[in-house]
C-alpha cells in the first residue's frame, strides 16, 4: 500500500516523476506509478527536492537578538563578548523554547538537517543540555547534529578542554574547535592535533570553525588538511569559514587547495554571515571576506554553504531559508553561469548532506521519505524566485503544506509564474 503517492513532479535534473512513499522510505520513482494510495498528490509543474540541510548554525544562542544589547560595531568580536554574556544568564528552558521556535521555521521551510554548533566554554554546560533535549524532540522531523565549540578556545579558558571532552560524553555528536581564538598561532595549531586526535580515537566526525578572520597568516587550515591525512579521516572532517583564505596570497593558496583537496577535508563557506562580518577592519577597498569557494571546487574540495546566525549576537536578520543563503553566495561568489547557479542548490541540499555523512537523503527508491515541493521548474529558478515552499515531507509524514500564493493566481493572459518561467527559459 503507498501512503502518499506525488504525480507529475519535475525532479532536480528535468526529469518528470511520479514519487511514491511507504512508510518512512520512498517505495518508487518512476515516469507513471499506479495503485492505490492513501493520499495522492498532483505536483505538476513543481519541483521535488531534497530537503534543505544547513551544515553550520548556532542554535544555542539563535532568536537572541538584543539580549543583553545589540552588537553595535556589528564586528564578529563584539558578537563573542555579547555571547559570552548571554550564555551565562540564559536558562536550558530559554534555550529549549528559543530553538524548538527556529525548528518550527526551519521545518516550514524544508529544511529538515542541521549541524549545530554549542557552546561548551561555560563549565554549566546548560547549553549542551539544553541542546540534547532539543534533539531528542525533534528527532521524528529534523536531523540535529550537535558539534563541541569551545566558544573562547580550547586552551585559552582553563577547562576549555575538558568541557569538550565532557560534552561529547554527554552525547555530542561532533569534534569542533576555534584554532584562531587561542592565545598563540602555535596553541592554535596545537589545537587541531589534539582535538582531531580526539575525534580519531572515538569515531566522530571534526567540524572546525577555521581561520574565521581577515589576517592572511591565519593558516589553520593546513594543519587541519595534515591531520585529516594524517588519521586517515577523509570525508569525516570540515574547515567551516575559512575567510582568511580570501586575504591569502595567491602562491600560498596554490600550494594549500591541492592539500585539502587530497586530504578530503569538505568546507563551509556561510556567505550571509561572512560577508555582514568580515572586512569591518577596512576602509577602502573593502574585503567581502567569503573563501575561495570556485577555486576548491575547480580544485574538487566538496563545498556546501551554511546559514551560521539568525536573529543572533552576530546578525540581526535571517529566517531559516537556505534559498537565502544559496542567493546570497551565488552573488559574491560570482557563480553566474547555469551551472554554478545549479551547483549552488546543490549546496544547500545533496552537498550538505554528504557533508553531515546523511547518505539516505535523495529522491531515490529506498532512501528516507524527506523532501520538499517547490514553486519551481528548476534549481536555478528556485534560487532566483526564493520559491515557494508548497509541501514538505519528512520521514514520510507531511509536516507543512501550502496552497499556491495569491501572487501566483493564474489571471488571463498574466499568470506572473508562467511569465517567470518563459522569460527564464530564454537563453
Amino acid at each position: 500500500m503507498i501512503d502518499i503517492l506525488l504525480k507529475g513532479g519535475t525532479l532536480t535534473d528535468g526529469r518528470v516523476m511520479d514519487v511514491a512513499i511507504t512508510g518512512d522510505r520512498i517505495a518508487d520513482v518512476a515516469p507513471r506509478i499506479e495503485g492505490a494510495a492513501g493520499e495522492v498528490i498532483d505536483v505538476t509543474g513543481l519541483m521535488v527536492s531534497p530537503p534543505f540541510v544547513d551544515p553550520h548554525f548556532h542554535m544555542d544562542a539563535t532568536l537572541s537578538y538584543g539580549v543583553p544589547r545589540i552588537n553595535a560595531s556589528g564586528t564578529l568580536l563584539e558578537g563573542i563578548a555579547l555571547w559570552g554574556e548571554l550564555r551565562d544568564i540564559a536558562t536550558v528552558d530559554e534555550m529549549v523554547d528559543r530553538a524548538l521556535a527556529y525548528c518550527d521555521w526551519a521545518a516550514s521551510m524544508g529544511l529538515l538537517a542541521i549541524r549545530t554548533h554549542v557552546d561548551t566554554t561555560p563549565d554549566h554546560l546548560r547549553g549542551v543540555e539544553a541542546l540534547i533535549e532539543v534533539r531528542r524532540r525533534v528527532k521524528p522531523y529534523i536531523d540535529l547534529q550537535l558539534v563541541a565549540f569551545p566558544q573562547d578556545g580550547l586552551y585559552r579558558t582553563k577547562t576549555g578542554r575538558d568541557n569538550v571532552i565532557r560534552a561529547l560524553d554527554m552525547g555530542v555528536d561532533v569534534v569542533g574547535g576555534i584554532p584562531h581564538f587561542e592565545r598563540t598561532m602555535e596553541d592554535g595549531r596545537r589545537s587541531v592535533t589534539d582535538l582531531c586526535q580526539i575525534a580519531e580515537t572515538r569515531g566522530l566526525m571534526v567540524d572546525m570553525h577555521c581561520d574565521e578572520t581577515d589576517d592572511p597568516m591565519s593558516r589553520h587550515i593546513e594543519q587541519l588538511a595534515f591531520e585529516t591525512h594524517r588519521l586517515g579521516m577523509g570525508g569525516r572532517v570540515a574547515g567551516s569559514h575559512l575567510t582568511s583564505m580570501h586575504s591569502m596570497d595567491n602562491y600560498y593558496v596554490s600550494k594549500l587547495l591541492p592539500l585539502i583537496a587530497e586530504a578530503g577535508v569538505a568546507a563551509i563557506p556561510n556567505p550571509l554571515i561572512n560577508i555582514m562580518i568580515q572586512g569591518r577592519h577596512d576602509t577602502f577597498p573593502k574585503r567581502r571576506g567569503l573563501t575561495r569557494v570556485k577555486e576548491m571546487l575547480a580544485m574538487g574540495i566538496r563545498v556546501g554553504f551554511g546559514q551560521d546566525c539568525v536573529l543572533d549576537p552576530w546578525h540581526p536578520l535571517g529566517s531559516a531559508d537556505m534559498l537565502d543563503v544559496a542567493f546570497m553566495g551565488l552573488h559574491v561568489a560570482q557563480m553566474g553561469s547555469p551551472a554554478e547557479m545549479a551547483r549552488c542548490f546543490d549546496m544547500v541540499t545533496t552537498e550538505n548532506a554528504a557533508i553531515m555523512g546523511l547518505h539516505d537523503i535523495g529522491i531515490e527508491k529506498g532512501k528516507r521519505a524527506s523532501l520538499v515541493v517547490l514553486d519551481a521548474g528548476s534549481k536555478v529558478e528556485a534560487i532566483r524566485l526564493r520559491a515557494e515552499r508548497r509541501l514538505v515531507i519528512s520521514n514520510g509524514r507531511i509536516i507543512a503544506r501550502r496552497a499556491a500564493s495569491p501572487m501566483n493566481v493564474s489571471l488571463p493572459g498574466r499568470d506572473p509564474v508562467a511569465v517567470n518561467r518563459r522569460f527564464a527559459a530564454r537563453p
